[in-house]
């Protein structure tokens, strides 16, 4: 088709799309070519604005590396990652659904520990927290020896790989659940933090004049065989930024009761007051069990 007026690029863009012959790509591409053609009417890209958005694509892909990935960072950042996985999780959309954000921080082979372990593995200062959770499916019934893993930032709000004073793999650790779908350890309070705003995503928020925290919480993937993948986060409801979150990824079920203790602990000697205990609840739906890739090594 020989392009005579800026009305006929759309028509024979949509007419190469629809020749895909995989049928889910041609329904993903012929609505993004729609789409994006419409928003660029609509707002009326000029051709700086053009090269710009094409350099920042450029930008986001170069900054992603083995321990930070930009791409990530700006799908939370502008609500995508919540939106895909609220659209695919509880019933389709339809219900609470204990599911969320995989984060830009979940790495492989974290080391196994034995239930009522600690996940702290270098001196890391801060209150003691005891963690108990249950996994169960829709119907209630626990789910029995599902592998669990668990990470989370350290109380001065850096995961592990971001901090050269913490070792490898502190505060992350995979678990098995018991005969009534439970799995407990020790570990230290997380802490709300920034997220890293040395980039693209970070100039974004300055123009938006937003915040970039992200509130105090504790990841969980949990894999399971006849289970669809839970990867999902356990939000402190004792938070500041609770209601504000840079990366839009708390839900009412999602929040956990992070229980100040102020006495002493009823059996560990060693720690200190105030702790805090955290007890979930955990719900699994049936699918498939897929690994997510890592968005880092």
């Amino acid at each position: 088709m020989t392009i005579t007026r800026q009305e006929d690029i759309t028509p024979a863009v949509l007419d190469v799309m629809a020749r895909t012959t995989n049928p889910r790509l041609r329904q993903i591409m012929l609505s993004l070519v729609t789409h994006v053609h419409a928003f660029v009417r609509e707002v009326r890209l000029t051709e700086e604005e053009f090269r710009d958005a094409a350099a920042i694509l450029n930008e986001i892909g170069q900054r992603t590396t083995e321990t930070h990935n930009e791409a990530v960072l700006m799908a939370g950042s502008l609500g995508v990652s919540s939106l895909v996985c609220l659209l695919n999780n509880g019933d389709n959309g339809t219900t609470e659904t204990s599911q969320s954000l995989l984060g830009p921080f979940w790495r492989l082979n974290s080391p196994r520990v034995e239930n009522g372990g600690s996940i702290v593995r270098s001196l890391t200062p801060g209150p003691a927290m005891f963690m108990t959770a249950v996994v169960h499916d829709k119907s209630g019934a626990p789910v029995a020896n599902a592998e669990v893993d668990i990470w989370h930032s350290s109380p001065v709000g850096l995961y592990e790989n971001q901090d050269p004073a913490q070792e490898n793999f502190n505060l992350r650790g995979k678990f098995s659940t018991d005969p009534e779908g439970r799995f407990w350890f020790r570990s230290v309070k997380p802490a709300g933090y920034p997220i890293p705003t040395d980039g693209v995503v970070g100039r974004l928020l300055d123009a938006q004049n937003r915040h970039p925290f992200r509130p105090a919480h504790v990841h969980a993937l949990i894999y399971k065989p006849g289970f669809k993948t839970l990867i999902s986060q356990v939000y402190a409801d004792d938070d500041v930024n609770l209601d504000s979150d840079v990366q839009f990824g708390v839900t009412q079920a999602l929040i956990g009761h992070f229980a100040r203790h102020d006495e002493a602990h009823p059996t560990e000697s060693d720690v200190v007051a105030p702790w805090y205990a955290l007890d979930y609840r955990f719900v699994m739906e049936r699918g498939e069990a897929k690994w997510p890739r890592p968005p880092i090594t």
